[in-house]
């Protein structure tokens, strides 16, 4: 099993370009499924573990893909088969997002339950309840979610939390539907708002994307279209904090900072230097970060994505912080590890209190999860001597090239096997 080594201690300078946003993707992939005639054409995908089981997944379906360099083609006509098996939904929960366009265009899926994950159980009852009061017939059986309907109806179905896999599955089920259907409590997210302009792109009539109100009315047909991914909020966070805690100089391009505002404020708040340039977001930290308390919640407040990351940040921070994490109950696992460096972090409940070190010193660490994986390579780019992070294949679910990046930077990092 492969393990990243990073010597720390070098401030990061250059440039760095950001992927598109696996949390667009993925969703919009799934969409393509809806698509009747016509190719649909994904640029600026990013190449990541996630995306290859995604469309992994829509081969098995029996989708037509074609993959070159940042751009993904499916031509879904033909489908032999309505069924996410167990296999490709174990390891991306992300799989569950084929469950409303399937039903939605061919009236039957068949999906494997996601169940839980490490950072939090992550139900999906609120994408089961919507699509009933849309009119599906839903059997659970064997670990599978069977659903059936002639045709899905439109519906006025509210959202008890503003869970984002459940609003894209019911979105892109809604633009089939017989009908008008209202999303309340959606979540806001800006890869929300990508989906739904792909959505419109391919005919499907949509209104209140990135609020809290979202109406479709539903069409009979959707057809292939070309789409260019959103820039990933959360890989340019976890560059910017790369960079703050080396008390580097990085240009990152390709980013779009005003769907990362929120994390923008906080870092300011701490001391990071951070200027919009007309090539991109210029991230630079000289001086020793200060504490700053930190608060999760949904878009557009700060992203749960970016807790791990933000932490490794503040363990370096003069003073005291409090990182509160409302979005997931099990998120915390990283703080283990990071004590392993040296960091002074106690928890209670879902709280953390962070009081700053000088330094932090290197160790072997092992990542439990795809942004605590981050979060690890963060701390060891401002680490005393050579970290060893274990279970890397976390990170390359969710960063693309990322010792290539970063080595590009003037970072002292190598993946070894074994």
């Amino acid at each position: 099993m492969d393990k990243l080594l990073i010597e720390g201690g070098v401030p990061l300078q250059g440039e760095v370009f950001i992927d598109g946003a696996k949390n667009a993707a993925l969703p919009a992939l799934a969409a393509a499924l809806l698509a009747e005639e016509r190719e649909v054409l994904l640029e600026n995908v990013p190449r990541v573990v996630d995306i290859r089981t995604m469309c992994s997944l829509l081969r098995e379906m029996g989708a037509s893909i074609e993959e070159e360099g940042t751009s993904i083609r499916v031509l879904p006509r033909d489908l032999t088969s309505q069924e996410a098996p167990y296999d490709l939904v174990r390891r991306m929960r992300a799989s569950v997002l084929t469950l409303g366009p399937l039903l939605a265009r061919y009236g039957y899926a068949k999906v494997s339950s996601p169940g839980g994950c490490a950072i939090g159980e992550r139900p999906i009852d609120l994408h089961l309840a919507g699509l009933e009061a849309m009119g599906a017939r839903i059997h659970l059986h064997g670990g599978y979610i069977e659903a059936r309907s002639e045709r899905l109806r439109g519906a006025e179905i509210y959202l008890d939390i503003p869970s984002v896999t459940a609003t894209e599955n019911l979105l892109m089920a809604a633009t089939l539907a017989d009908g008008r259907t209202v999303i309340e409590n959606a979540a806001m997210e800006p890869e929300i708002s990508d989906l739904a302009a792909l959505l419109k792109g391919m005919g499907a009539k949509i209104e209140g994307e990135g609020t809290e109100k979202i109406t479709v009315q539903g069409t009979t047909r959707l057809v292939g279209t070309s789409h260019r991914i959103i820039p990933d909020r959360i890989e340019t966070a976890t560059y910017a904090a790369a960079a703050a805690v080396s008390r580097g100089n990085v240009l990152i391009r390709g980013t779009d900072p005003e769907i990362l505002s929120s994390v923008i404020r906080k870092m300011t708040a701490a001391g990071v230097g951070i200027r919009s340039e007309a090539e991109g977001l210029r991230i630079s930290s000289g001086e020793r970060l200060r504490g700053v308390d930190v608060t999760t919640a949904p878009y557009p407040g700060f992203p749960t994505d970016v807790q791990a990351q933000f932490m490794a940040m503040m363990a370096l921070a003069e003073g005291a912080s409090i990182i509160r994490e409302m979005v997931f109950e099990n998120r915390f696992m990283h703080v283990a590890e990071l004590r392993r460096m040296g960091a002074d972090i106690r928890t209670k409940g879902a709280s953390a209190m962070i009081r700053g070190v000088s330094s932090l010193e290197a160790a072997p660490v092992m990542a439990t999860d795809l942004r605590a994986s981050a979060c690890l390579v963060v701390a060891g780019l401002a680490a005393r001597g050579e970290t060893k992070i274990a279970r890397i294949y976390h990170l390359d679910r969710g960063y693309s090239r990322l010792e290539e990046k970063l080595s590009r930077l003037g970072a002292r990092v190598r993946r070894v096997g074994g």
